[in-house]
């Protein structure tokens, strides 16, 4: 028997950018109210802490991305949909086409600057739609019209 391999296809490098930004505003979020709470502290090593928490921020804001754009991965075949995707948890799923039920788009305003968006696979599945996030606005739309495509080719209703 073989091993399970990765899919086949990267999303875009530019989710790693994306990514970044997603990263440094949460990290900086952090080190706002840890400062926050260090003003208010009263106690002699506050700043060590604020700056322990900076660097941890700068580190995540650093290694996260590049972490998430060499696990998340996506492949479509005429029979499934496989997505890989984490960091720090890997999940792979595959789909069959029969499953399917709705493929949905979406952007929020970052992933617009950046021409970038998802795709969500709703499947007859208790373990949740699958996501592929990261993708090129142009591939995502390509990718939607041609799961719906696929799907509507299955018989049954994907129940």
């Amino acid at each position: 028997m073989s091993s399970l391999r990765d899919p086949a296809r990267r999303v875009s490098p530019r989710a790693r950018v994306l990514w970044q930004v997603e990263c440094a505003i949460s990290a900086g979020v952090a080190v706002i109210a840890v400062a926050v709470a260090a003003l208010v502290w009263d106690a002699s090593f506050r700043w060590w802490v604020v700056g322990g928490v900076a660097l941890l921020a700068v580190a995540y804001a650093a290694v996260v991305p590049q972490w998430r754009y060499a696990v998340h991965r996506w492949e479509v075949t005429e029979t499934a949909v496989y997505t890989q995707r984490g960091w720090w948890a890997r999940e792979r799923r595959i789909a069959p086409m029969s499953r399917v039920q709705t493929v949905d788009l979406a952007q929020g305003a970052l992933a617009r600057a950046f021409r970038l968006a998802t795709v969500t696979v709703t499947t007859a599945s208790a373990a949740g739609p699958l996501r592929i996030d990261g993708l090129d606005h142009t591939t995502a739309v390509a990718l939607v019209d041609e799961l719906t495509a696929k799907a509507d080719l299955v018989e049954g209703d994907a129940t």
